[in-house]
């Protein structure tokens, strides 16, 4: 038996199959995990999911990462509206400066391609040791992929705590 479930994204229904990787939620926002892969030039195949959505935004992407652990891939529309926020911080601001260094460091901006992938930008490929099976999660407003490995280690050494709960719960969640 296939485990499915169906995924909202930006309005559009769509259904993934979720083998043992988790369930899917409905809604206005990019969420839920599809596995995936990275092939050995470093491209990375859109989950079909996840695709049609983001093609509403053009073919234009700013792939990037703070941390150099995870890939997040924004749609250019997504992104400019984050630089448009930055511009109106002063230069002086430290937060700003060390966030803008990252996502420089480790950004690119690519075009997906006739087929559906990105090509992941060689500093955040190897920092982030993206090769083979990746997750590609929704995460509202952008995709985040990770090496697999990697996701189950941080589930397995990171927990979900009552600590996290009563953090949201002070934000209203």
């Amino acid at each position: 038996m296939v485990k499915v479930g169906i995924l909202a994204i930006l309005d559009h229904i769509f259904v993934c199959d979720l083998g043992k990787t988790g369930v899917a939620l409905s809604g206005a926002y990019e969420r839920g995990n599809c596995p995936a892969k990275v092939d050995e030039k470093g491209r990375l195949k859109i989950p079909a999911v996840f695709l049609d959505a983001l093609k509403e935004y053009g073919n234009q992407f700013y792939i990037t990462s703070t941390t150099g652990e995870a890939a997040r891939i924004y749609p250019m529309k997504v992104w400019s509206g984050i630089e448009d926020k930055l511009a109106g911080v002063s230069s002086q601001n430290r937060a700003k400066r060390k966030f803008l260094m990252r996502t420089s460091y480790y950004g690119q901006t690519v075009e997906l391609d006739g087929q559906g992938r990105v090509l992941v930008p060689a500093v955040l490929r190897e920092s982030a040791q993206m090769k083979g099976e990746v997750d590609v999660f929704g995460n509202l407003d952008y995709l985040e992929v990770m090496n697999h490995t990697r996701v189950l280690d941080d589930l397995k050494n990171s927990p979900y705590t009552e600590e996290d709960d009563k953090a949201l719960e002070d934000l209203g969640i």
